[in-house]
């Protein structure tokens, strides 16, 4: 079911106009710094224990979709906290991160974490079609 429905949110992210989102009640809209970051799927390059990288999508209205194939997906809010900074929500933290690489190819990212850490994360521009592996049980 859950391929389902992010095959629903990226058909939807893909015709909605940026005026269509903003007459939505109470939404802002995040500012763009290029359209290479938002409206695509990015899939994380690095991967864990042999796992496919997990995924991210920010919409220019504001809304990030996070998905992997092994885990539940989350939406969160997203805004540009500065010209080469953004910023979301996880949970009840605010997620701080600085683009260090923004490319039509590449996204790297910078998050800052608690106690000071900063962990790079590198993405790469989804292929189309992608098809999550079967995954052990």
């Amino acid at each position: 079911m859950r391929p389902t429905i992010l095959k629903i949110l990226a058909f939807a992210a893909l015709f909605a106009s940026p005026a269509m989102a903003q007459e939505a009640e109470g939404m802002t809209s995040a500012p763009m710094i290029g359209a290479s970051l938002t409206e695509k799927f990015w899939v994380q390059s690095e991967q864990d224990a042999g796992l496919p990288g997990s995924m991210v999508v920010f919409l220019s209205e504001g809304t990030m979709l996070q998905d992997s194939c092994w885990e539940t997906y989350r939406l969160s809010n997203w805004q540009m906290t500065g010209e080469e900074s953004l910023s979301w929500q996880e949970d009840t933290m605010t997620i701080e991160a600085d683009i260090v690489e923004l490319n039509e190819a590449e996204l790297v990212l910078a998050l800052h974490l608690v106690g000071g850490e900063i962990v790079e994360k590198r993405y790469a521009a989804s292929p189309v079609p992608y098809v999550c592996p079967d995954m052990p049980r």
